[in-house]
């Protein structure tokens, strides 16, 4: 099966590309630097001739409300337009668990403007919402207000998942019929921000102290318990946090 993975030579791009080789697929890595722009359309009729499936990974070089809801638009309507004409018969797309519960998020307005233009273009397709990578705990600690020796956090539930997990999820979605719809996947248990953020911060041996805040906004946004975890049936990675982080590197366990 011939699979273009737009956004592949990102985090979770090189490694879809990789598995996917590695099962004797023809796995075609698209981006800016081989050529291909989805947002500009440069490109893409060439890569997606004779193509099966198309997965699209990319991601906004910019979270700014404006500039990430043109990228998003943009690119998935090129997309789905060259794909209509190539007869691509399975679009793809990674997008977030809780994206239509955050519209304070400029970044999740756009995820959902994204799935809007999937699920209306006529191109068979599944939309794979995944939460929180492990790989972006501590880059979401950061993003939290610090008060001296003190970090203030959301008191809500996160789910977080490994990204290899999130790339497994991405194989089997992809080599399967399109459900047209959505498919949640989220890591094996959920935390509070507060517990797993500790968790981190004490591993790392980071000294701050970590103190729950009820307006303490994640990413500008104000969350419930619900906002960032899955409802219902969903798919589960196998890797739980601890063990993420009882990996020497703090990088994905092998």
């Amino acid at each position: 099966m011939r699979i273009v993975v737009v956004g592949g030579t990102g985090l979770i791009g090189k490694k879809l590309v990789t598995k996917l080789h590695d099962l004797g697929h023809e796995a075609v890595p698209a981006s800016p630097s081989s050529g291909v722009n989805a947002v500009t359309g440069a490109g893409l009729a060439e890569v997606l001739k004779n193509t099966d499936v198309v997965v699209d990974v990319a991601n906004s070089p910019s979270f700014e409300d404006g500039p990430v809801l043109e990228f998003f638009e943009r690119s998935t309507r090129n997309l789905l337009a060259a794909e209509a004409v190539a007869g691509v018969s399975h679009h793809v797309a990674l997008s977030i668990v809780g994206a239509d519960r955050v519209p304070d998020s400029g970044y999740m307005r756009a995820k959902v403007a994204q799935e809007k233009l999937i699920q209306s273009a006529g191109v068979p397709h599944t939309i794979l919402r995944a939460t929180q990578f492990f790989e972006f705990i501590g880059g979401i600690t950061a993003q939290f207000p610090a008060d001296g020796n003190m970090i203030r956090v959301s008191p809500a539930l996160i789910q977080p998942i490994l990204s290899d997990d999130v790339v497994a999820a991405l194989v089997d979605v992809a080599l399967a019929s399109p459900v047209n719809g959505i498919v949640d996947v989220a890591g094996p248990q959920p935390f509070r921000f507060e517990e797993i953020i500790r968790q981190f911060l004490s591993t790392t041996q980071d000294t701050r102290q970590v103190v729950a805040d009820l307006d303490a906004r994640y990413f500008g946004a104000k969350l419930n318990d619900q906002a960032l975890v899955p409802r219902g049936k969903s798919k589960l990675g196998k890797t739980r946090f601890e063990e993420w982080l009882g990996c020497s590197t703090l990088a994905a366990c092998k």
